[in-house]
């Protein structure tokens, strides 16, 4: 039978948890830039990174219209996860938040994170409902709880190359060395990443790095708590991931803002035109060709 090269959203994609573990393994740092969309997703494909980051925040604000505090469902989560993971060949990480409820509530979690084609899924230790990592008056759950949704997660995976990231939250209310004490101990329940959320300054960055050992994430918010480092400094300091959330949200956003201004004033987007994709070049980025293609391969 003749090979048949389908587009993204209709192929079968398999093997990427085990590209993400070994890219970890073996360096340089993993830059995942988030996306909060299928168009967000194609971006940082066709761009040459080698993964991404579905960002829980922008999927908020993107579906609800609401800040990041932990007022979407698990089922609006996982829809578009599952749309994200098909638009894409890379492999993706995806924040999960708290698991969603209780072990059970874990356990099908990450067996759906799976089956949508999720590579890695990060599970934090707040209480539900959580908030962003860089804003006040996140709750945390005692230690032995998020140790129990660790080990939930691990064992609840089909893929073994499915990585489970574990995200704590205790540096800002209770000190670096709490944060570091929790995500040892995450690490001893099956965490395979870990994630120390908002260190403030760029010797704890290196602090994280060198006492944890594991591979680290390293989370870069812009305007955030933590100081923003380039990629190969956070490289040299041991880090092995590092995402970008919302750069792009925050981008777009902004040079929305600056085309909606234009028009407006002058009822045109001509200004603009040089910072846009046309038509051909907008449904290119969808792999049209291929679309077409297979339509006619099919056509009486």
């Amino acid at each position: 039978m003749t090979d048949i090269v389908r587009p993204l959203p209709l192929s079968t994609k398999t093997g990427r948890a085990a590209r993400l573990r070994a890219a970890l393994a073996s360096g340089p740092i993993v830059m995942a830039p988030g996306a909060y969309d299928c168009v967000t997703a194609r971006l940082v494909e066709v761009s040459g990174f080698g993964a991404l980051y579905v960002t829980g925040s922008g999927v908020s604000m993107s579906a609800l219209g609401a800040p990041d505090v932990g007022a979407l469902s698990f089922s609006e989560i996982l829809d578009r996860v599952a749309r994200i993971c098909d638009s894409v060949g890379i492999p993706v990480i995806a924040d999960a938040d708290t698991g969603y409820g209780g072990p059970l509530n874990v356990i099908r979690t990450v067996r759906e994170f799976e089956r949508a084609g999720v590579a890695a899924i990060q599970i934090e230790d707040q209480e539900w409902p959580k908030k962003c990592g860089h804003e006040p008056g996140r709750r945390l759950v005692p230690v032995r709880e998020m140790e129990l949704r660790i080990q939930a997660a691990s064992e609840a995976r089909a893929d073994p190359d499915t990585l489970i990231v574990a995200r704590t939250d205790a540096r800002t209310d209770h000190g670096l060395e709490a944060a570091l004490e929790r995500a040892e101990r995450y690490l001893q329940a099956g965490a395979d990443v870990l994630f120390v959320e908002s260190p403030q300054s760029a010797a704890e960055l290196a602090t994280v790095a060198k006492r944890l050992k594991a591979p680290c994430l390293a989370n870069m918010v812009e305007g955030g708590r933590t100081p923003i480092l380039p990629a190969p400094e956070l490289d040299a300091l041991g880090f092995r991931l590092a995402i970008y959330p919302n750069s792009l949200t925050r981008l777009i956003a902004r040079v929305g803002q600056d085309l909606l201004a234009a028009l407006k004033t002058t009822g045109t987007t001509a200004s603009m035109a040089n910072q846009l994709l046309d038509h051909g070049q907008l449904w290119s980025l969808f792999e049209n060709e291929r679309w077409v293609a297979l339509e006619k391969r099919y056509q009486a």
